[in-house]
């Protein structure tokens, strides 16, 4: 789910402003580039591994590095946009991307492909806040900002949809390289035109940045997700798995510290006071660990397994990207119907069925025997599941943590869906090398990987029943 925000109030000494569309135009271009790049790279793993000799557990790391940064950082990057003024912090971000971009896509070595993907996340995380409130300053409250805003989503919920299929036409019509270098030209394309036309915007709020905080979280995330995967080699006892995980560990307690004592935390936790907001932020954290992985491994069961070349496999996926924007669409008027904790609880039930469905993949595996049913179950629960989440989090905080609220589920999203992605690649590989390899112990190990993703989803149902409050006025409520 795209990162939301409350509105912001237009400046007083608003200078002539461009036409409002090509506002909309430019930075719903750049939030199109930061979502797609979250699943772009999807149906290139295989291309990718066998290009630059990356291992199996390495491949997640393509993906991880991404989304720990943007996950880690994406809370500071809107104070940044806020304090220096969003046009500026929007033009550095989407320049950090589209380098980092430019560096992926010349990768030679693992390692630098890596490191691109991490310096990615990071240009994500200042971007992303930014585009949203620059559209907010260039619309008035009311109906013209609203259908905005609407326009911000489906572009954001567009780009992760068409995000196999773009990967898809890339590698197999060009090379897997492409993926990342596309973001070059339409970069500089956005980035000039933000330099041209957009006009500068800040809150002049003398506020202090959480910069230990971001470092730490995100340090922390990481070390946690790579002794997880050095848990698949050396085992759970071994030093090379203890000792980051500990220290992953000890770095999110001194987080957590700093938070309780710096003058503006980047996570405030006088919000997880309000029941809403923590149980809201841990039923998201085990749902995206779930969810978020099944783009992952069906990318690489389809094409690793059933043999489908990456522009098969791209489209393979139009169902399932439907599905998770038609369950979006349709949740707000479900919530008005059912509730938001129904719904929610409704929507997860559906994506954990369809989960359980797809572990049951095997070598012999046929599109519309295997793969159409359950991935529109699990891409249409996953769509209805979080938005009601999402409103849930938001109903009992104060007016004027709207927006941090809107952040920290994002967030919490984002870092369920990278350690969910450690743990559940680990245990896929751990089991493909007991079965020795091949086409039958990687799909076995694919559908070990969902079998247990249900099992955490479930866990997150179970959450959402005990934990979620029903009504608004039960939010404050422990």
């Amino acid at each position: 789910m795209p990162p939301t925000a409350t509105p912001a109030t237009l400046p007083e000494n608003a200078r002539r402003t461009p036409p409002v569309w090509l506002v909309t135009l430019l930075v719903c271009a750049g939030q199109f580039l930061v979502v797609l790049d979250v699943s772009v790279v999807n149906v290139a793993l295989p291309s990718m591994r066998a290009g630059l000799g990356l291992s199996e557990l390495g491949l997640q790391w393509v993906v991880n590095a991404y989304v720990i940064t943007f996950a880690g950082f994406m809370l500071l990057g809107g104070r940044v946009a806020d304090l220096f003024g969003r046009k500026r912090i929007f033009v550095v971000g989407l320049t950090l991307f589209t380098v980092a971009s430019l560096a992926g896509g010349l990768a030679q070595e693992p390692w630098q492909l890596i490191a691109a993907r991490a310096v990615q996340g990071i240009g994500a995380a200042v971007l992303s806040p930014a585009t949203l409130t620059i559209l907010t300053t260039a619309f008035p409250a009311g109906p013209a900002r609203t259908r905005a805003i609407a326009t911000w989503t489906a572009v954001g919920a567009g780009g992760g949809a068409v995000g196999g299929l773009v990967g898809g036409v890339l590698t197999e019509y060009l090379t897997w390289r492409w993926v990342l270098l596309i973001n070059v030209p339409v970069g500089a394309l956005v980035l000039a035109g933000a330099l041209l036309w957009l006009t500068e915007s800040r809150r002049g709020e003398g506020r202090r940045l959480d910069v230990p905080g971001a470092l730490l979280v995100t340090a922390g995330l990481a070390l946690v997700a790579y002794g997880i995967v050095q848990t698949e080699s050396d085992g759970w006892s071994s030093a090379s798995a203890l000792l980051p995980l500990a220290a992953g560990l000890l770095v999110l307690l001194v987080f957590v510290a700093v938070e309780a004592r710096t003058k503006a935390p980047l996570m405030p936790l006088t919000l997880f006071r309000l029941r809403s907001v923590y149980a809201a932020n841990g039923a998201m954290v085990l749902a995206g660990a779930a969810m978020f992985s099944m783009w992952y491994f069906l990318s690489l069961y389809v094409q690793n397994v059933l043999g489908y070349t990456p522009l098969q496999a791209g489209l393979s996926f139009i169902p399932h990207s439907l599905s998770i924007v038609l369950g979006s669409k349709i949740a707000p008027r479900l919530m008005n119907r059912a509730g938001a904790k129904t719904l929610a609880v409704a929507g997860a039930l559906v994506s954990a069925a369809g989960m359980f469905w797809q572990g049951q993949m095997d070598a012999d595996g046929t599109y519309l025997g295997t793969l159409l049913g359950p991935g529109v179950l699990m891409a249409f629960g996953a769509g209805l599941t979080a938005t009601p989440i999402a409103s849930i989090a938001t109903s009992g905080a104060a007016v004027s943590d709207q927006g941090l609220v809107s952040g920290l589920i994002n967030t919490s999203r984002q870092m369920g869906g990278a350690l969910g992605l450690s743990i559940l690649s680990t245990v896929a590989a751990t089991r493909i090398a007991a079965d020795h390899g091949g086409r039958a112990a990687m799909a076995d190990g694919y559908g070990l990987a969902f079998q247990v993703g249900t099992v955490i989803l479930l866990a997150s149902v179970l959450l959402m029943v005990l934990a979620l409050p029903r009504r608004p006025e039960d939010a404050h409520h422990d």
